[in-house]
């Protein structure tokens, strides 16, 4: 395993600046996702690791080395791509071979590093199967198998899960997960899902149109968000955000009357801190439009005065509710984010 330092790292493509003086590293054996929303330049920064993208400007550091004019050969990391990228004509022993044949390792280290991965990702039955018999999530992890053969310094993901339907993403995050605890290895890992960068990494790079808009725990970023666009990237359903006045210590609009220690243009409340409540003085009165059931819980649509909002409850809170009913919440206890004009929290 290996550290991955982005030094001022910066790249245009003619006129136009996809990544604009990126500076982080990802400590060994460490999993770090990045994560944002399509054309933030997450892939690029991945490809960059890669080899597979020059560097307009700053220095990558893999390890003690300096990478940027290392061909990928050489860097010592493997790519698993959101294609699978298998040789449709080679069974998944040879897609798994393939690597270590053209690198010239022996027959015994092969076949060991071969049947130790298809074991640890419980594809040994698939051994002799074309990639064409495989279901998606098999195909996936032979992609896996094929990185983890080469026992590279760093394991690179760009959005592996996308192609697979919601059960296997499930299932399949669970197995990254496992990988990563058995292998100690450094994994950098691009996705647009915020429910994926929650569940596996250690640390989430949160990127906006090439910056870096904070780094951090996944509980880090839920809880503590550096400005509205974390605040609204990170979460599910994605967090309210409500306009009022200020007045004597209370942040105050149509249907809303919350209690606030700072002085806020906006207030952001995530919808799993709204608390159903029975008193008349609730700090946020919602009139639903929808009630949306997922088993045990559900989501709550409706309007706070005349602004939008969703509430995230037990099923069971609201088995009465209908559309047109009126809902009472208090926000809980410091749970309420105050931004100002420019979206910074305060």
């Amino acid at each position: 395993m290996a550290s991955v330092s982005f030094s001022n790292i910066k790249k245009s493509y003619g006129d136009v600046d996809i990544i604009r003086g990126v500076s982080f590293t990802v400590e060994a054996g460490e999993f770090l996702v990045m994560v944002g929303p399509s054309g933030c330049g997450k892939s690029t920064l991945l490809r960059i690791v890669a080899g597979l993208e020059e560097i307009t400007a700053g220095d990558l550091k893999i390890g003690e080395r300096v990478v940027n004019d290392v061909p990928p050969r050489e860097r010592g990391v493997a790519m698993v791509f959101q294609s699978y990228a298998l040789y449709p004509h080679m069974t998944v022993r040879e897609n798994l071979e393939f690597g270590l044949k053209i690198r010239k390792e022996s027959q015994d280290l092969i076949r060991q590093r071969v049947e130790t991965a298809a074991k640890m990702l419980d594809i040994t039955q698939y051994l002799d199967r074309l990639p064409k018999q495989l279901s998606g999530g098999q195909r996936q992890r032979v992609a896996i198998g094929r990185a983890i053969v080469r026992q590279p310094d760093v394991m690179l993901f760009d959005e592996p899960l996308s192609n697979l339907d919601a059960s296997l993403r499930t299932q399949m995050r669970v197995e990254l997960k496992k990988l990563h605890h058995e292998l100690g290895a450094t994994m950098i890992y691009v996705t647009h899902d915020q429910v994926e960068a929650m569940t596996l990494a250690d640390r989430i790079v949160v990127l906006n149109q090439g910056i870096i808009q904070q780094i951090g725990s996944p509980a880090e970023l839920f809880e503590r968000p550096a400005n509205r666009f974390v605040a609204a990237f990170i979460g599910s359903p994605s967090m309210n955000f409500l306009r009022g006045e200020l007045g004597d210590g209370r942040f105050k609009a149509e249907g809303l009357n919350i209690r606030v220690d700072k002085t806020p243009f906006e207030v952001g409340i995530r919808p799993q801190h709204l608390e159903i409540t029975q008193d008349e003085d609730s700090e946020v009165v919602m009139q639903v439009e929808v009630v949306e059931p997922m088993g045990w819980e559900a989501h709550v649509h409706g309007m706070c005065g005349a602004q939008r909002m969703v509430a995230h409850v037990r099923h069971d809170a609201i088995a009465n509710i209908r559309p047109g009913d009126t809902l009472r919440f208090n926000v809980e206890e410091g749970c309420a984010h105050c931004f100002d004009e420019s979206g910074l929290a305060l």
